[in-house]
Formats: C-alpha cells, structure tokens, sequence
C-alpha cells in the first residue's frame, strides 16, 4: 500500500510541475490548428533564431564533447597536485547562476576590458556576438559529459589499457581503439543531455547575446520576445519546438542507457 501511495503522490508531482504546464503549451500552441503553427515558425525571424539555437547547441557539444573525455581521462587516469580541486571546479557550473556566468563572460571579453579590446582591434567580437553565445552555452553546460563518463572509466579500469600497451600499442592508439569502445555509451549519453541543456539555455545567453532580433537572438529569446509583444501564438509554436526537442533528446538519452540501468 505505501508503494502504491509514493507512486501516485511522485507521479502527481511529476505531472503538476512537467506534464501539466508542457500540455498547456501544447494546447495553446495547436488549439487553432496546425496552419497557424507552421506560419509562425516559417516567420525569418524564427527561422534564424532556431537555426542560431541548433549551431550553437552544435557548437557546444563539439567543445564539451572534446574537454569532457579529455578532464575524464586526466581525472581517473592522472594523480597530480590539485586534482581533487581541479574536479571540484568541473562542478562549478551547477553552483553559479547563469546570470552571473554571463556577467563575469562581459566583464572577460567585453569591449572595455584588456581582452576583448584585444580581440576586437583585430575584428573578433566575443559579447553581443556568436562566439560570446556559445561561450556562455559551454560554461553551463561543462560537467555533464565528463560526469557521464567519469564513472564509467573508473569502473572499467585501466587493464585493458594496460593488455594494450604491453602488445606495443601508442597512447593514441589506446584511447581509440580501446578506451572510447568503452565508454562509447557515456559519451553519447552525456551528448544528449549536452544538446538538450543548450536548446533550452537563457540566463547567461540572454546577457550576452543582447537581444539583437535576427542577430543574436536564440530560441528561447525569440519566446520572450514574442510573449512580451502580446504574439503568443509565435511563442507557443516556438515553445513547442524546444519542448518536442527537449523530449526527443531525453528519450535518446533513456534508449542510450545500458539495458541493467533502464531496468
């Protein structure tokens, strides 16, 4: 019996605080048909805010692909002085507010500071520009992949490294046809949550970006935008987009699961 009620009181709180507020969004966006949805999202200003979205998601997960398996490996594989900080800091991110990362990104790369004078006296502007955006996405983004697959190489071991190396194979050889075999799964899983976090970022793009419409405006800038100006049926279709995505990439991530954990 008390089973029975912490799952129908886990799952009516799951329903208030997800289902619930998602299939709102999902009856407003279609309640007059799916003509006036496509018109929305077919708008140029939509059209580039996703587009800009999708390369900055891309973006992203390249970047954090690539430092995620290299801090997993240092972390698990390296003993040094200062390790246990070093992986300390790789949580720093879900600690700091968004807001604060986009403020502390202007005071770095902002045009009044020693660096971002530097860079835009040779043409590289950082804030109010892509590079700033996907900085921003990067930052909150950064543990998700090395925490994915963290774990798994400390439960796989170095053995099979260790078998690799002593049949005279290279570092680069190992890491490639050995270890990345190994976690394969975690790095995909840790993609997965990777692009969904960054689809769905504000708090430190909205700092950034400035808001520029057609420019530097993202997905979930442009369902601001378009609710503050009283156009709510280009914010529910916008919003429906990165809800759908948003699910499409959880589902992915559950069917990347091993099979023992999804059980």
């Amino acid at each position: 019996m008390a089973k029975w009620v912490l799952r129908v009181v886990v799952l009516g709180y799951l329903g208030v605080l997800l289902l619930l507020p998602i299939g709102l969004v999902l009856e407003r966006t279609f309640a007059h048909g799916v003509g006036p949805v496509w018109d929305a999202l077919s708008a140029p200003s939509a059209v580039h805010a996703l587009r800009l979205t999708v390369v900055i998601a891309l973006a992203t997960v390249v970047l954090n692909t690539v430092f995620g398996v290299g801090a997993a490996l240092l972390v698990t594989r390296s003993r040094f002085a200062g390790r246990r900080l070093f992986n300390a800091l790789l949580d720093l991110p879900l600690a700091v507010s968004p807001v604060v990362v986009g403020l502390a990104l202007i005071l770095v790369y902002g045009k009044q500071s020693p660096i971002g004078h530097w860079l835009a006296n040779r043409g590289i502007d950082v804030i109010f520009a892509t590079p700033g955006m996907v900085l921003a996405t990067v930052f909150v983004s950064l543990p998700l992949v090395v925490r994915e697959v963290a774990p798994v190489l400390e439960e796989i071991g170095v053995e099979q490294e260790q078998a690799a190396w002593t049949l005279g194979a290279t570092g680069a050889q190992t890491f490639w046809r050995v270890t990345l075999p190994a976690v394969r799964w975690a790095v995909a899983y840790g993609v997965v949550l990777t692009f969904a976090r960054a689809l769905g970022e504000y708090g430190a793009v909205a700092v950034v970006s400035g808001r520029i419409v057609d420019h530097t405006q993202t997905a979930t800038l442009y369902v601001e935008q378009q609710f503050q100006g009283f156009e709510q049926a280009s914010a529910y279709a916008m919003s429906a987009v990165l809800a759908a995505l948003s699910v499409i990439s959880l589902l992915i991530a559950n069917l990347l699961r091993p099979e023992d954990e999804r059980r």
